[in-house]
């Protein structure tokens, strides 16, 4: 886990030396598993995700960079959609029998109740905001899955939400990543954005806690 960490805290350079490893191409393939794997399935909701596409706009946006923006940019889209999707599909044929263990090797049962909670506060609104919110992002679709939500509405929310999110914050790390200040500190820009991104988990909890003890 404390590699794991490492790695997130650190994605600019690990990114870069895996391609140095590995060529362009094959980060290509690694990238979109990872995003597909972070959207799509409810055991790997550690996976880096906000500052991860950061990250690898600010690595397109170097000169001489070998990966481009353009076809990162649908590639990434379609990852995080199907994602979505097949995490609504699982969540689908599962169904309520998930909420029966108390415990499971596979999954937090706590990450699924607050997803469902989030859930049942926005509605289908939430599967697009749920993009831009870490563990909850793994969990929305999940739950969509299991209260079968509508699936064209659930498409439409999904389509939005995958391509708003990987658009925002690959171009954020595009533009930015020529800035000097943010070349010489992107560790604490990661941590930034790690924090910013759980600030709505922090707010949820709060109003959770509150309405708790009400």
């Amino acid at each position: 886990m404390s590699s794991l960490i490492e790695w997130i805290l650190h994605v600019d350079r690990h990114l870069r030396e895996l391609m140095e490893a590995i060529g362009p191409g094959w980060l290509y393939l690694v990238l979109a598993v990872i995003v597909f794997c972070e959207t799509g399935l409810v055991v790997t909701p550690f996976l880096p995700g906000d500052s991860l596409l950061f990250a690898v706009g600010a690595l397109c946006a170097i000169e001489g960079s070998p990966l481009s923006l353009w076809v990162m940019l649908p590639l990434l889209c379609f990852a995080a959609i199907a994602g979505d999707a097949v995490n609504y599909w699982i969540g689908n044929y599962l169904g309520p029998r998930v909420f029966r263990s108390e415990t499971s090797r596979w999954f937090n049962k706590n990450h699924l109740l607050r997803a469902q909670a989030f859930y049942d506060r926005y509605g289908s609104k939430a599967i697009v905001l749920a993009r831009f919110i870490p563990i909850v992002r793994t969990f929305a679709p999940f739950v969509a899955g299991i209260g079968r939500m509508n699936f064209l509405r659930f498409w439409f929310y999904n389509i939005v939400g995958g391509v708003v999110w990987v658009t925002l914050f690959l171009v954020a790390g595009y533009w930015m990543g020529t800035w000097e200040i943010v070349q010489k500190n992107f560790f604490l820009v990661t941590i930034g954005i790690i924090f910013v991104s759980l600030l709505p988990v922090a707010w949820e909890w709060y109003q959770a806690r509150r309405e708790s003890r009400a």
